[in-house]
């Protein structure tokens, strides 16, 4: 069973944490992260973009000019594809570009990049941060006795309201809380930062 340093706020170790095998410790499977990540991004699309086609635009009720003896190519509508103001063939109309993983790929993507973490040393575990109010400078000091300068992402209990409001507005850092926690986020960084009561819940869920 792997283990990882646990520290306190000020960046000295007060223990380790147990990490699961079957969490921490699987071989990654980049396909299933793909697969999520691409879910998740399709799932923001707003999909709102529309045209309109011929049916839709405004004129041609009569037909341009008789079918023959012009000279020129027949037309049935001002309002085809072909005319300046016509109808757009096959433009893009509203939709929903979602689309749904299995859940048991979700968990293993989510435990693919938990595993990725712990083995390149980019996984960090504190005892809890103790913020007693909202404190942005404080939130940037513990960061910086932590050693974590790049982005990072912060997995915090559910209820840890002013730990939240704490970092925040970091430019570097993004905080999320345990039941929150999704592939997307744990991987688009260069770090993961959790606090132990966090780690052991979200251990749990991915068992």
């Amino acid at each position: 069973m792997a283990t990882v340093e646990v520290k306190d706020m000020s960046g000295k170790k007060v223990g380790t944490a147990d990490l699961a095998d079957t969490v921490f410790a699987i071989a990654p499977n980049t396909f299933a992260v793909h697969q999520v990540v691409r879910s998740q991004m399709a799932a923001r699309r707003q999909g709102t973009h529309d045209t309109k086609g011929r049916s839709e635009v405004s004129g041609g009720g009569a037909k341009p000019w008789r079918q023959k003896g012009t000279g020129r190519a027949r037309q049935g509508s001002i309002r085809s594809g072909q005319w300046k103001g016509g109808g757009v063939i096959f433009g893009p109309t509203p939709r929903s570009y979602a689309f749904k993983v299995p859940n048991k790929v979700v968990k293993l993507a989510m435990r693919s990049v938990l595993s990725a973490k712990t083995n390149d040393g980019e996984l960090y575990v504190v005892d809890g941060f103790g913020i007693t109010e909202p404190s942005t400078k404080q939130a940037a000091a513990i960061l910086k006795a932590l050693g974590i300068e790049k982005r990072v992402t912060i997995v915090v209990e559910n209820d840890d309201v002013n730990t939240i409001l704490s970092f925040r507005n970091l430019p570097k850092a993004r905080i999320i809380t345990a039941s929150e926690a999704n592939t997307y986020d744990l991987v688009d960084n260069q770090s993961v930062l959790f606090t132990k009561p966090a780690l052991e819940w979200l251990e749990g869920v991915l068992k």
